[in-house]
This record gives C-alpha cells, sequence and structure tokens, in this order.
C-alpha cells in the first residue's frame, strides 16, 4: 500500500480501515484465519509498520522483516507443531515471511508467569506500540487486540511496557537494532 500524504489516525476502527484498505495485509489475514487457530492474530510489525507508514506519509510501504502470527493452544505446545504450522501457511500463502508462535508457551522464553491467553501474551512484549495485533473475524470485520491502548502507537512514541522496564537490557538491545527512528524521523524512543 502507498501513501501519499500523512493520515489522522485516532481510534482503532481508524487502524482497522487502514489495515482493511491494504489488499496484500487482508490477504496474509484471510490465510491466516484459514488456519483456524485457536485465539489467533497477526501482531507487531503487521500493524505498527502500516500506522506509522500512513502517519509519517511515506510513498511507499515499509517491508517488513516477518509476519508474527501468534494463537494460544495450551493443548499442543510443542514448539514443532509451530514449524509445521509455518510450512502449511508458506506454501498457502506463497509469502516466506511468516513467524507463528504458540503463546501458551512463550512464558518460558520470556521468563514470566503462564500466559492466560493470546491478549496477556502480547501484552508482555517489550515495547507498547508493538503490543497490537488484528484478528480477521468470520464475518470479515477486524478485531484489534490493544491491551496497551493505541495512545503511543498514534503519537509515535516508543516506550517500554512492564515486561520491558524489568528487561532494560533486552529492550535496550532490540531498540538500537531496529533503528526506527532512521525509519520514521519524528518517532520518539524512550530507554528504560
Amino acid at each position: 500500500m502507498t501513501h501519499r500524504s500523512e493520515m489522522t489516525l485516532t481510534t482503532e476502527t481508524d487502524i482497522c480501515q487502514l489495515i482493511m484498505q491494504d489488499s496484500w495485509r487482508m490477504d496474509m489475514l484471510r490465510y491466516a484465519r484459514a488456519m483456524a487457530l485457536p485465539d489467533w492474530a497477526i501482531g507487531a510489525g503487521f500493524v505498527r509498520t502500516a500506522v506509522w507508514d500512513a502517519l509519517s506519509g511515506k510513498s511507499t510501504a515499509t517491508a517488513l522483516p516477518d509476519l508474527d502470527l501468534i494463537y494460544f493452544d495450551p493443548e499442543n505446545a510443542d514448539s514443532d507443531h509451530d514449524e509445521k504450522l509455518r510450512t502449511v501457511i508458506t506454501r498457502q500463502s506463497a509469502c516466506d515471511l511468516w513467524d507463528v508462535k504458540n503463546q501458551a508457551r512463550m512464558h518460558l522464553r520470556n521468563d514470566d508467569p503462564p500466559y492466560h491467553d493470546t491478549t496477556e501474551a502480547l501484552a508482555n512484549w517489550l515495547e507498547i506500540p508493538t503490543c497490537v495485533a488484528v484478528r480477521l473475524e468470520h464475518d470479515d470485520s477486524i478485531t484489534m487486540l490493544a491491551p496497551h491502548g493505541i495512545e503511543d502507537l498514534l503519537a509515535r512514541h516508543v516506550r517500554p511496557t512492564p515486561a520491558g522496564l524489568r528487561k532494560p537490557d533486552q529492550y535496550g538491545k532490540r531498540m538500537q537494532s531496529k533503528n526506527w527512528c532512521a525509519l520514521w524521523p519524528g518517532l520518539v524512543v524512550e530507554d528504560c
């Protein structure tokens, strides 16, 4: 999707409309929905990048390094299962960006108490504007998961979540590696 001028986005509905106007993102949501995974969504850069591109008036869309397909299934938390799912959706969508992760086991990697659902897992990611995800419902409406709200995302303000504050080294390394300010001038990135 290309953006010719800066857009005004103020609500979750505005963000969902932005996603719905992007044919590629809608196709990826349809492929994810067809997987019929429990409590699924596509998160992180899938939403964040679209919003920041639109707010910045970028003439071409910023390339995504991956597509974070998350879901919650405590009955099948083996990482091998995620790899099988990734293979299936990659083949079906002809897109090799998929990163499929069952959030029912991610608390182990993150050294957190067990999560209860996808939204709680999302809340424990490191920076607030990344803690957003969308799901395409059966009626083709979009549901947004934003456990820390959308204010920072819309303000182009990056700050740590409570999990990020508990893990300042991880947060700092992530912010350095992302170098988002070079992609979106005017972005404000807070230190821990």
